[in-house]
């Protein structure tokens, strides 16, 4: 017998033995495991705290979107916490801000999803699109504040209401409906490049056609804050109304340069083409006298006792800011989140594949903030029902309900089409 062979070979197997022993104890530190009160837990649940995410705009074109959203959903984390918590847990958001920037929010991904539960915000089509592969792979239930229909399709995504061609369905019928528009005539659409847009030309071109319309389009980047040159193209080709599917700079400039020459035809954005600071700008009367703007949430000016509720409690929490779509869009997502992580409890397990599978059971969630949502089919948007909104100086988050939610004809056919 060759000793020392033996003892080299022995020595490897107990190092070896280690180092399978410290993967394994790596390994099982990111497996589900039981809390002390019998429920199973995963990364981002203690047996005391429930940890989320935040990937959130906060120094680029979505910023006051962006803080709104976070100090809207850190408020209910705060009420969620005073009464009790959730499961017996406290409720932490933990917030990344990535600027609009995709290698940034990447980055930031990579770090915040090994202790995070799930994400009741992330902003941004592009942002969301880069990661999404990720998110269904970890099985990280994400709310994303973006709603391009290529974002739909996996489990572990939930798009919250309309989708940005469904919103654009809605809003040719609004024109040909409450504008007089009517067959042969021609539409402009001013859109981002990208989901966003893209989705949103889908939607606009299909109604068009479905209305006897021509749509005149205008592809724009999220740098391009003068629209004067598409304000000319588009007057130029005679339309009688334009959308917009942008940002709130975007929306202001098209109105504003359209006014001043002459172009004062109906305009019409999805709800991430307004903001009420736009309240406050030169553009300000023309937004009032052309903008409409389609929305699956009502105004948070709107009657309903849940948005009334929410708007007096954010106003005594952050005195100053401004109350727009951003406080109702995140405020109703970590509500929905709160309700799926409490049947996941009562289910018994907050592991993310089971907050997942709690989610898709709900076939109508009503918070009490707009319309309810059926989150059983991963291929559809939540609901097809949408509100038309209007600015308004003097209400509260200078919007107001012009039409109350309702499904524009041809939606379901759009989308079993």
């Amino acid at each position: 017998m060759n000793t020392s062979r033996t003892t080299k070979t022995l020595v490897a197997s107990a190092v070896a033995a280690l180092l399978l022993a410290g993967c394994s104890s790596k390994a099982d530190g990111d497996k589900a495991g039981d809390a002390a009160d019998g429920v199973k837990t995963g990364p981002g649940v203690t047996d005391d705290r429930i940890r989320l995410g935040a990937l959130t705009d906060l120094t680029g074109p979505y910023a006051t979107l962006g803080k709104s959203i976070v100090q809207a959903q850190k408020m209910w984390a705060d009420e969620t916490n005073a009464a009790g918590g959730i499961c017996g847990r406290k409720v932490e958001i933990v917030v990344e801000d990535h600027g609009y920037d995709v290698q940034k929010a990447v980055t930031a991904y990579a770090d915040l999803s090994t202790d995070v539960v799930a994400l009741p915000q992330v902003i941004g089509s592009p942002v969301v699109a880069a990661l999404i592969d990720d998110i269904e792979r970890d099985q990280l239930l994400t709310f994303p504040q973006a709603w391009a229909a290529s974002l739909l399709g996996k489990d572990s995504v939930q798009v919250i209401g309309t989708t940005y061609d469904v919103d654009m369905i809605a809003a040719v019928d609004f024109l040909t409906r409450a504008k007089g528009l009517k067959k042969g005539d021609t539409i402009g659409h001013v859109y981002f490049e990208g989901d966003y847009g893209a989705n949103a030309l889908e939607g606009s071109t299909w109604a068009a056609k479905r209305a006897g319309l021509k749509i005149v389009d205008q592809k724009i980047k999220a740098t391009d804050t003068d629209l004067s040159a598409q304000v000319s193209a588009l007057r130029e080709a005679g339309v009688k109304a334009v959308l917009i599917s942008a940002g709130p700079a975007q929306t202001a400039s098209l109105a504003g340069v359209a006014a001043s020459r002459g172009l004062r035809v109906p305009i019409v954005s999805s709800a991430p083409g307004f903001a009420p600071q736009l309240m406050k700008t030169p553009a300000a009367k023309a937004l009032e006298g052309m903008l409409n703007v389609v929305s699956a949430a009502p105004a948070v000016s709107s009657d309903l006792p849940g948005v009334k509720k929410m708007v007096a409690a954010y106003e005594k929490k952050f005195p100053g800011s401004p109350v727009d779509s951003g406080v109702l869009s995140g405020y109703n997502a970590a509500q929905l989140l709160g309700s799926d992580l409490k049947k996941a409890c009562e289910a018994g397990s907050l592991a993310r594949e089971d907050v997942v599978k709690a989610h898709r059971g709900q076939k109508v969630a009503d918070t009490g903030l707009g319309t309810p949502q059926n989150f059983s089919e991963v291929d559809r948007p939540a609901s097809v029902e949408t509100y038309v909104l209007k600015p308004d100086a003097e209400a509260v988050g200078n919007m107001v309900v012009v039409e109350e939610a309702h499904a524009a004809p041809g939606a379901e056919e759009y989308l079993n089409s």
